[in-house]
């Protein structure tokens, strides 16, 4: 076995370690979405990488669940733009493209400022309030994961931070909607070399938005997250054309 073949084994043991932990969230009714949820879950974190090949039979036995469900749950995923079939060799981790980053950002900005705009005026109402609060929980996640120099973590704290943001609008339905385009925006992040240098400058803006929100400045808070999300997309852009360029 080469040493690339090694470390390849060893990261999908590493995954399936932590998809074992996931196994009693399903319990007897689990279902190809429930599989879903958590396949997703992952991407989310990051413990899936562009690329990764995604084993039935591990990742099947991992949770408890008959290969059908599995595929099923693969499906889903699939039309998610999460993962994609590859005749003869299976399922892996979709690979983003530079337009679809540029569509993602898109839609961010679409759904994200609008949720930050619904707020009005004020004073907010409870659902409001309960989401200002899980964004100021989750950018001090993100300063407590980068003091530590946990770089995963700060990423998938940003990502917390973003579910916040569109949490605001008070639907479940966009809710649904941006689960699946904020764990394709982590496939993006993986493009970044070198993560802190990344992460830090936007852990910095997310403290000012939360502190703007916590303020009654919604007008302002969008602005703020307007010109966030357009140099983000800039930045990443530019990493992607840089990667291909190398490729």
């Amino acid at each position: 076995m080469t040493g690339g073949a090694a470390k390849n084994d060893q990261g999908r043991l590493t995954e399936v370690a932590g998809l074992e932990q996931d196994r009693a969230q399903l319990g007897r009714s689990s279902t190809a979405e429930r599989v879903a949820d958590i396949l997703r879950d992952r991407i989310t974190e990051g413990y899936f990488p562009p690329g990764a090949r995604l084993s039935e039979e591990s990742i099947g036995g991992a949770l408890g669940v008959s290969r059908n469900t599995l595929r099923e749950a693969f499906r889903l995923l699939t039309h998610e733009r999460l993962l994609v079939h590859e005749l003869n060799r299976g399922v892996f981790v979709r690979v983003v493209t530079v337009e679809d980053l540029d569509d993602i950002y898109r839609v961010r900005t679409l759904v994200e400022c609008a949720a930050v705009r619904s707020l009005g005026e004020g004073p907010y109402g409870a659902a409001a309030t309960e989401a200002i609060a899980a964004i100021e929980a989750a950018v001090q996640a993100g300063e407590a994961a980068s003091e530590a120099r946990e770089w995963q973590d700060l990423s998938t704290a940003n990502i917390r931070f973003h579910q916040g943001i569109v949490a605001l609008a008070g639907s479940p339905r966009t809710d649904e909607l941006m689960r699946g385009v904020l764990a394709e925006l982590r496939l993006v992040f993986h493009v970044m070399a070198d993560p802190r240098r990344f992460y830090a400058p936007y852990l910095t803006r997310n403290r000012q938005i939360v502190e703007v929100l916590q303020a009654g400045d919604a007008p302002e808070a969008e602005r703020l997250l307007r010109a966030y999300l357009e140099d983000a997309r800039r930045q990443l852009s530019g990493a992607y054309a840089e990667r291909i360029a190398e490729g």
